[in-house]
């Protein structure tokens, strides 16, 4: 009887926190304004290329695949987005605003806390993805006519909750040992802006952008397909990036050909009129850029988690 009466103080306790971090995300004016963008966002993704074509008075051509491999619609920075306003509160701004003393000096460990703040972030995060995703399914359904593969959405939307997953870590760790939610939010944009620049300066002029593969955010660059001619100056294959921001595609590219391959550059300013040159670097398989990007994943997540539950665990909290 004590088990089960613990086992059901414990579910009750989790719930409860749960439910008053799900309550307090759907106020967030700013959870509600980055939904209404990333709507805007996946409407540009619908509407753009064939507005676009009727200006060059180009037919809509169908397109059986877009669906799946569009998914949500959002680009990488929407990912960050969500990571950010989902969680740079959850813990910081407890503290910054007093209710973490009644919280943590009621019965309830803080593991339970803690649990129940993230479970409610990803709920939240989750259920805007889906909305997404239903959105670009019927948009892409009307636009470009019956769609193949619709399982791959579920592929696309895990992978995207992935991603997310790793910066909604970083800001949580960020918040957690801050207690700051304004600190929290600037190094996650600070962390944010520098990797994706620091991953375009290595992946176009070092031959050292694959250390960007074990780094959260874009990663290298590279391109599908097997490397052309030295002196090519146009990209003319698939951009493909090979970091945590882009799983749900490289996911979705995989299933769909499981032999494709990812060249990686460098761009050199030769003299003798060549001008601009790609230099090929080496190629490698998709599946093990996949490999490593779920794994690199996995790995960010809860390394940053176990900073932001201990940084919690420790917290001195006087009533």
């Amino acid at each position: 009887m004590t088990k089960k009466k613990s086992h059901a103080s414990w579910t009750t306790s989790f719930l409860a926190v749960v439910r008053y971090e799900l309550l307090w995300n759907i106020r967030k004016k700013k959870i509600i304004g980055v939904l209404i963008l990333a709507f805007a966002l996946a409407s540009l993704t619908l509407v753009l290329p064939v507005v676009l074509r009727n200006i060059n008075n180009l037919p809509t051509e169908s397109n059986p695949d877009y669906v799946a491999v569009t998914g949500t619609g959002l680009p990488a920075f929407g990912f960050f987005l969500f990571a950010l306003v989902s969680v740079m509160n959850s813990i910081s701004g407890e503290f910054e605003s007093g209710a973490i003393i009644p919280l943590l000096t009621k019965p309830v460990s803080r593991t339970t806390v803690y649990l129940g703040k993230i479970t409610a972030a990803f709920v939240t995060v989750v259920g805007a993805y889906i909305l997404l995703t239903i959105y670009i399914a019927v948009g892409g359904f009307l636009i470009y006519g019956p769609q193949n593969n619709l399982h791959l959405v579920i592929v696309n939307l895990l992978g995207a909750i992935l991603s997310t997953a790793v910066w909604m870590s970083i800001v949580l760790a960020a918040g957690s040992v801050s207690k700051s939610s304004m600190l929290a939010a600037l190094l996650g944009i600070g962390v944010w802006f520098g990797l994706n620049i620091a991953s375009g300066i290595l992946s176009a002029f070092s031959e050292q952008a694959w250390v960007m593969t074990y780094a959260p955010g874009s990663g290298a660059s590279g391109t599908l397909g097997p490397p052309g001619p030295i002196n090519q100056t146009v990209v003319l294959n698939e951009g493909v990036s090979t970091g945590t921001d882009s799983i749900s595609t490289n996911l979705v590219t995989y299933i769909l050909n499981s032999t494709a391959e990812v060249t990686f550059f460098k761009i050199e300013l030769r003299g003798g009129g060549q001008g601009i040159i790609r230099v090929p670097l080496n190629t490698e398989p998709l599946a093990t850029i996949v490999a490593k990007s779920i794994a690199v994943a996995f790995v960010y997540i809860m390394i940053f988690n176990f900073i932001a539950w201990y940084a919690l665990k420790r917290t001195q909290v006087a009533e």
